[in-house]
């Protein structure tokens, strides 16, 4: 997934993401340019996932 497809409808995905996981926070997912791998890193410390894991997540939604 790159930078455009999660900048694109990243409101949509964040809100789907809380649904599914609940313990994520906006602070977990707050995204900004240049920052993708820092986020995604939060991600994988929280919910416990490989980046491999949260691209198919983030795919699906």
């Amino acid at each position: 997934m790159n930078t455009t497809e999660i900048k694109g409808n990243w409101n949509e995905q964040k809100g789907k993401l809380k649904q599914k996981f609940a313990n994520l926070t906006d602070n977990d997912l707050m995204f900004a340019e240049g920052k993708k791998d820092e986020m995604l890193g939060r991600l994988q410390i929280k919910l416990g996932k490989s980046k491999e894991e949260l691209h198919e997540i983030l795919s699906a939604l």
